[in-house]
């Protein structure tokens, strides 16, 4: 079994009590032995499918600030991405590609009932986000 590295003086009780679904706690090399070679293109590959539940925002340059779209995108809408300012966020990735299902093994001590999916975030320069597991 993987475990979660927490950060000094923290437990699995004490995360689940006093952090989770409470306040944001930053974990540094948390994953140290997990490898993912997920790509931006292939991210972005899922989000083309009709299927896999996918949204982008766009901090500038869309129709108004902040702008949310939402999925399947095709080819075109990449190409016309401004170079920054935007995020790509794919939902349930861990059902998708198993690689990405074994980040689930780190969380074990969470009951599955409190867990939903994996989401996937993707941003260019000035991004808005981090990866996010849900």
């Amino acid at each position: 079994m993987h475990k979660l590295q927490f950060p000094h003086g923290i437990t699995e009780e004490k995360f689940l009590s006093r952090y989770w679904q409470h306040k944001p706690l930053l974990f540094k090399q948390a994953l140290p032995d997990f490898h993912c070679g997920l790509q931006p293109d292939e991210l972005a590959g899922m989000a083309c499918e009709a299927d896999i539940e996918s949204r982008m925002v766009l901090e500038k340059h869309g129709a108004t600030p902040w702008e949310a779209r939402f999925g399947p995108f095709d080819d075109e809408t990449f190409r016309q991405l401004p170079e920054s300012h935007w995020t790509l966020l794919v939902q349930d990735v861990d059902k998708h590609l198993p690689e990405v299902a074994r980040l689930l093994e780190y969380f074990r001590f969470i009951p599955d009932w409190r867990l939903d999916d994996v989401m996937v975030s993707y941003a260019a320069d000035q991004r808005l986000g981090r990866a996010t597991y849900r």
